[in-house]
């Protein structure tokens, strides 16, 4: 049977003039492949009957976007977390072109490769602990469903099969896929449409002082013989709207997993490679989880992978006789070897240049340029980490248009719940690290 024809459609008409895509000159003629492909995409966090037409990118340098009606936007969030080095960093472009002459991609079932091994390799050495056995995925959401899993069957493994919940967080995110939504914060996060749905873990409120310290032990003592696992992203939840928590609660998190006998996930996906000052946020609190997950800018932001790491004893209840024992995941493009070259390059470059400093620097700035924001009206709170700054409003009605009047600044800065935030590269230059701070405070300051 033939496949059915699709109808003759003329060409779509150009989008509806965007602010953000006038000059000052003409009218912008959008290229064939944006006004032909725009009608067939479905955009990420995006409301597609009321958001406004995504701008067209044309190229990266550093902590620079090119558009294609020729403006330039310093991007204040390194495509969303991940590009620390900057773009088009030159020695991670060299190795994707070796290795793409040499073998893009060889399946990881039943075989290895240099890339990913000397990745795994390189990765213990770097990680606290013994922290020793590497899981490659190709996104972040999947590396904690790979932890889950790991945690899961763990217990299975080793007679426990009533231990099969997590203890999660609120305010906390893990990823959008249907098992990571479930150790979300059910009532905050982006995911409770889906409630009804998902498997059904225990959430409590971290423990950040007495009060909600002493319920979280309470909370264990009742609950502990059901549980596997605690999950948490250290230091900062992210897409919950950039929460911070000090040290001194992931040394509590790992003391009341050693006396429950619960495995300690910590998702490192956004806070690892420098992101919070340390290479790992878990360095800052001298504790080892029992399993870890990094992606985003494990590659300094060029290509898709991330990586699940376990200590000996979780790999240890997975060595059996007994086939079913085996941890059965294996993503199709696991260990992509172009993706773990990139990574290789990511860390040389991490060993190679001056990273931490780098962001000890971006720290000093986005304390000191935020700060004057804390009198605007409608701030709620200025926050800093490592290379993260955050401006927390009480509201944002609108946070398209908000965005639009951050991109006629000629800055990309994308606010979310009630914040607005930088994330940038740790190579920004210092010029445009100041272009992103004042455009902040001038927009908030208009806005009130």
């Amino acid at each position: 049977m033939s496949a059915p024809q699709k109808p003759h459609m003329p060409a779509p008409p150009a989008p509806a003039r965007q602010p953000e895509q006038a000059t000052a000159s003409s009218s912008p003629v959008m290229p064939d492949w944006y006004q032909q492909g725009l009608p067939h995409i479905w955009l990420p966090y995006s409301q597609m009957k009321t958001a406004p037409a995504p701008l067209a990118a044309r190229s990266t340098h550093n902590a620079r976007i090119q558009l294609t009606d020729g403006r330039e936007l310093v991007d204040g969030v390194a495509a969303w977390w991940t590009a620390c080095h900057g773009y088009n960093h030159p020695h991670i472009r060299a190795a994707v072109t070796a290795q793409l002459g040499t073998m893009p991609h060889v399946m990881f079932g039943g075989m290895v490769h240099e890339p990913a091994l000397r990745l795994a390799s390189r990765l213990y050495a770097m990680l606290p602990g013994d922290l020793d056995r590497v899981f490659f995925t190709d996104s972040g959401s999947v590396a904690v469903e790979v932890a889950m899993k790991m945690a899961i069957q763990y217990r299975l493994n080793t007679g426990e099969p009533k231990r099969t919940k997590m203890l999660a967080f609120k305010g906390g995110y893990h990823g959008d896929t249907l098992a990571t939504m479930s150790v979300c914060d059910p009532e905050e996060g982006m995911h409770h449409l889906y409630g009804d749905v998902l498997a059904h873990h225990i959430i409590a409120p971290l423990p950040q002082d007495e009060d909600s310290t002493s319920a979280f032990f309470q909370l264990l003592d009742e609950h502990a013989h059901e549980l596997t696992a605690i999950i948490t992203e250290p230091l900062v939840q992210g897409a919950g709207g950039m929460l911070f928590h000090s040290p001194a609660v992931l040394r509590t998190l790992r003391e009341a997993a050693d006396r429950y006998g619960l495995l300690l996930i910590l998702d490192e996906i956004f806070t690892g490679f420098g992101r919070t000052g340390t290479m790992f946020a878990c360095e800052q609190a001298n504790i080892v989880p029992d399993i870890i997950t990094l992606s985003k800018a494990l590659t300094g932001g060029t290509m898709a992978l991330a990586a699940t790491v376990a200590r000996p004893h979780v790999f240890e209840a997975f060595l059996s006789d007994n086939a079913d024992h085996a941890l059965m995941h294996g993503p199709t493009f696991m260990a992509n070897a172009l993706a773990c070259a990139c990574a290789n390059a990511s860390l040389d470059l991490f060993e190679t240049e001056p990273r931490l400093a780098q962001v000890a620097a971006i720290q000093a700035h986005l304390t000191e340029a935020l700060e004057r924001c804390r009198t605007l009206p409608g701030v709620k709170d200025v926050r800093v980490l490592g290379a993260i700054g955050v401006v927390e409003l009480e509201t944002i009605a609108n946070p398209d248009a908000l965005r639009q009047r951050f991109i006629a600044e000629n800055v990309w800065i994308r606010p979310f719940r009630s914040i607005v935030y930088l994330t940038p590269a740790f190579t920004i230059p210092p010029d445009d690290l100041h272009t992103l701070t004042d455009a902040i405070y001038r927009v908030l300051s208009a806005e009130n």
